[in-house]
Formats: structure tokens, C-alpha cells, sequence
């Protein structure tokens, strides 16, 4: 899949992430869900916080200060079927697990629109970055700029499944 193709389907993930957004109330945002875990606001404290950081990585392709790696078959494989393995529950790194925090629908907000801005950003400079070039990624290992922004697709997808997840499980416990 090429870049504008998941430039725009990335943008497609956002919108349902605004869309969720303005759905819910600022106590609702805050509740933490009856099956434990984040609330929705953790949630989007932590997809956005690391989508940036994300495109923070693919920047540093970009401009050349990766390194010529290779990527594990466990991260091609990610990429080719574009989903997190199924049926397993991951634990956020503990360095970004420190970043994930309350926030309110306005941070909420500001985090989207700061996203949608680098990323629009960047974008017309991913065909400049060396596909050798690569950045490590906490659990999938080395990638380059277009396995970032396809990660990127990935994990937004991933977590907004998991907004779903929440999402239900108050509809089952109210």
C-alpha cells in the first residue's frame, strides 16, 4: 500500500476518533469502564501522545538519522496483515506508559488537531526518506518511515477497537 493511500485511511481512523469524541461528555470521557482498564481519555491521551512520537520517528528517517537494520518478520508480519496479533493483551512499554494520563476533551482535542498538523506535515517528504534508514520501535523493532506511518494506521485501528470494547462494556453495565 502506498503512502497517500494510508495518509488518507489514517485520516479516515481519525475522524472516527473526533466523531467518538463528540459523543461523550466530559464525565463520561474521565469514567473508567466497567471492565477495567483506561478510560477513553486515557486512551486518547496515550494513541495520540504516541502517534506523535511516532511521527517524531518517522521525521528522524526522514532526515537520515536512522540506522540500516533489519525489521523482524514479527513486524513485517504486523504491517503485511495490518493487526496487532489477536487475542493477545499488550502492556504499553513502561516508558510510555509514564506519558498516559487523565486528560480532558479539550487536551483531547488539541492532541488530534497537533496530530492531523505533523502528519500533513511530513507526509509529502516520506518518498525522500531511505527505505534503509530505520528507527527502533519498543516492541516491533527497527523500521523505516513507511513502516512508522503504517504502524501508525495499525495502532490507531488497535485502539479504537478497544474504544469499542469500552464503549460496550457500559452499555452492559447501565
Amino acid at each position: 500500500m502506498g503512502t497517500a493511500k494510508i495518509h488518507k485511511s489514517i485520516l479516515k481512523i481519525v475522524d472516527a476518533y473526533k466523531v467518538h469524541l463528540a459523543t461523550q461528555s466530559e464525565e463520561e470521557f474521565q469514567l473508567l469502564p466497567p471492565i477495567g482498564g483506561w478510560s477513553y481519555s486515557e486512551v486518547y491521551a496515550h494513541i495520540f501522545d504516541s502517534s506523535l512520537l511516532s511521527l517524531m520517528a518517522i521525521q528522524n528517517c526522514i532526515s537520515g538519522t536512522g540506522k540500516t537494520e533489519a525489521t523482524t518478520l514479527g513486524a513485517k508480519a504486523v504491517l503485511f496483515f495490518g493487526m496487532l496479533p489477536p487475542g493477545k493483551r499488550y502492556k504499553v512499554p513502561p516508558k510510555l506508559m509514564e506519558r498516559v494520563k487523565k486528560i480532558n476533551r479539550m487536551t483531547a482535542q488539541q492532541f488530534i488537531t497537533d496530530f492531523e498538523l505533523q502528519l500533513t506535515k511530513i507526509s509529502p517528504h516520506l518518498s525522500k526518506a531511505n527505505p534503509a534508514l530505520k528507527i527502533k520501535h519498543p516492541r516491533l523493532g527497527y523500521l523505516n518511515a513507511k513502516q512508522w506511518l503504517r504502524f501508525i494506521e495499525i495502532h490507531l485501528n488497535h485502539h479504537l477497537k478497544q474504544l469499542r470494547r469500552i464503549q460496550n462494556s457500559f452499555e452492559l453495565a447501565g
